[in-house]
């Protein structure tokens, strides 16, 4: 086992801006790591305690303002960004990405780790669904569907490039490292993000309502949720922190049994994941921590069957599956659903298998094997 606390450390990042499930996984290495340095291209989480006494370097992005707070409209600029920062004093470097953060160059003899949350996705296997849900108003858009394919082609290009730089590629999901050999013709290790199991309350006295919880933007499929629960008419819980044009669509159209929370408390997000009576996960997605959260909760999860939901799925006696993305294939579930019953205890122990203290040993574990080849 190496002396971690002798090598030099920095955590390597994307942005800084929300707090999301991304940004709990870095809340996990900067506990392994609590000496380590902070690289990213903006920082705007200047309250949060856990960034007090660390030191955080921003790139030129943080002082241009309007494009320091849209990481879309900054897309050319983030890669100049982060192969401008200087690492050389640097012993190891650990990239927390689904974006450009891997683009950092390190000297030879440093380790570089790479822990994927997805290959890019709007370089990758989004892309045309990213193209379509450009939010710059019709002008802008319309200048960047002209100059999206050029623009794209090079930064794909680029971004294959960056990623034969890290030593190592960790996965957050196999889906994921399917997508890093297909993109990027690397192997890598799954590792699954956490949660802190001891945050999540349990509950099996349930509430009469449903609960989906994401940020408001057309992959996650919160369309899909109103339109179910509006021919529906059961009670469902909307949580988001994206206060964009269509999350004030979608709240128009809601009816009276759909209820929207915007910018709420972890506190209260985790207070409402323990009183729901089940958890939508509706999206398509690599690997997402949140139906663990509920599952944490003694809440049960209805959830797409593609992707991510078949890793972290336990059996049908925690889980209900529906198998396309329309309405009546996810009023079925939602029907299936309350006709029968769960085991709590063991929905509670699977959330368990994904607790930060698993993860932090085994992020330990794959730096200190490859610090001994």
């Amino acid at each position: 086992m190496q002396n971690l606390g002798n090598k030099k450390i920095a955590i390597v990042c994307d942005w800084i801006k929300d707090w999301w499930w991304a940004e709990v996984v870095l809340e996990q290495f900067l506990e392994i790591f609590p000496n380590a340095d902070i690289f990213t291209s903006v920082f705007f989480q200047e309250n949060n305690s856990i960034f007090e006494w660390r030191k955080i370097t921003t790139s030129f992005i943080q002082n241009i303002p309007f494009l320091n707070k849209s990481h879309k409209l900054a897309l050319s600029l983030r890669p100049l960004a982060f192969e401008s920062f200087d690492l050389s004093d640097y012993d190891i470097v650990i990239s927390s990405t689904s974006a450009e953060s891997k683009w950092v160059i390190t000297k030879p003899d440093c380790l570089q780790i790479c822990y994927c949350h997805t290959p890019t996705r709007y370089f990758w296997s989004h892309y045309h669904e990213y193209l379509n849900m450009m939010e710059f108003g019709w002008i802008l858009n319309f200048i960047w569907k002209k100059i999206a394919p050029k623009t794209i082609h090079r930064l794909r290009q680029w971004d294959f490039i960056a990623a034969q730089r890290p030593d190592y590629f960790i996965a957050n999901s196999k889906n994921t490292r399917e997508r890093i050999k297909k993109y990027y013709d690397r192997e890598s290790q799954v590792i699954y993000p956490c949660i802190d199991i001891e945050k999540f309350n349990f509950n099996e006295k349930k509430e009469d309502f449903y609960l989906y919880v994401w940020r408001c933007i057309p992959y996650k499929k919160f369309n899909l949720i109103v339109e179910s629960f509006n021919k529906n008419w059961k009670k469902i819980i909307l949580v988001t922190n994206t206060d964009n044009k269509l999350y004030r669509e979608l709240k128009k159209k809601s009816k009276q049994n759909i209820t929207w929370k915007l910018n709420i408390s972890r506190k209260e997000t985790r207070e409402l994941f323990s009183k729901a009576k089940a958890f939508l996960f509706p999206v398509e997605e690599d690997f997402w921590i949140v139906p663990i959260e509920a599952m944490a909760c003694w809440t049960p999860v209805i959830a797409y069957k593609k992707w991510g939901a078949l890793e972290t799925v336990i059996d049908w006696k925690s889980w209900i599956f529906f198998e396309k993305q329309n309405v009546n294939s996810l009023n079925k579930a939602i029907e299936q659903f309350e006709e029968m019953k769960f085991d709590f205890v063991k929905i509670r122990n699977h959330a368990k298998k994904f607790d930060k203290e698993i993860f932090k040993n085994n992020i330990l574990d794959f730096i200190n094997k490859r610090l001994e080849n």
